[in-house]
């Protein structure tokens, strides 16, 4: 009866320290951000990525996701699919930001959006900095192999599988910022002079102005009659 008695003690503490031992190794549960892909193939186009961000605070909901796009994808070359009630999208040069009213505390938030086509890569990383609504900022950026204690700060990435056989790079999207207008192409009666405008210029050319010159005209025309004028008298005088 006594040695019962002793094999269940043993066991009550060998489970006891089991226990003990799992509650003082286990870290924080670990959350982080994770997308997928309908397509997560090389040059494919039309792709819809899903990112799912898991809350860490049992304080606050999380407001805002901004995402750092990988190298060959431009943020022109992505479209809002959906995300959390009330948010909105933006663009940003280096990727885009989806924001809006704070989610219930303690729950993910999850948004997709649609990219143009995927860069000839193995693998892509994006960046992501997860808002609350205390303004606490989880920063998911950190790139290769996590870190040892299994609760690294790292990018959501995507394998790709590799390229279809003949798929090709797209042409570049258009920007979204309007470029400015160019100025209209003058007409051929804006850059040919008119008559007047061509004998002012005429005029200006040969050193005098048309008025000038009738006033050269003027005063020749009275010395000319003096002369006839006295020449006259004197032939008079004379008879």
């Amino acid at each position: 009866m006594l040695k019962k008695h002793g094999t269940a003690r043993r066991l009550a503490l060998l489970t006891a320290a089991t226990a003990t031992a799992v509650l003082l190794t286990a870290g924080p549960a670990v959350a982080h951000v994770e997308v997928e892909a309908d397509n997560a193939q090389a040059l494919a186009e039309n792709v819809k990525l899903t990112f799912v961000a898991e809350s860490e605070s049992a304080d606050a909901g999380i407001t805002e996701l901004r995402v750092v796009l990988p190298e060959g994808i431009a943020p022109a070359d992505v479209a809002y699919d959906g995300g959390p009630e009330g948010w909105k999208f933006s663009a940003r040069d280096d990727g885009y930001v989806v924001k809006g009213p704070a989610v219930k505390v303690g729950e993910g938030a999850e948004h997709s959006v649609v990219i143009r086509q995927l860069p000839d890569a193995k693998e892509l990383a994006f960046k992501t900095l997860q808002t609350y609504s205390d303004g606490r900022i989880d920063r998911w950026i950190q790139l290769g192999e996590p870190s040892g204690d299994g609760h690294g700060n790292e990018a959501p990435a995507l394998d790709l599988k590799a390229a279809a056989p003949g798929a090709k790079p797209v042409s570049p999207s258009p920007s979204k910022t309007p470029s400015e207008s160019p100025s209209p192409t003058p007409t051929t009666s804006e850059t040919s002079p008119s008559p007047a405008a061509r004998a002012k210029e005429k005029d200006e050319d040969s050193g005098m102005s048309a008025g000038a010159w009738i006033g050269i005209g003027a005063a020749v025309l009275v010395v000319v009659g003096g002369a006839v004028y006295l020449v006259r008298r004197r032939a008079g005088a004379q008879q």
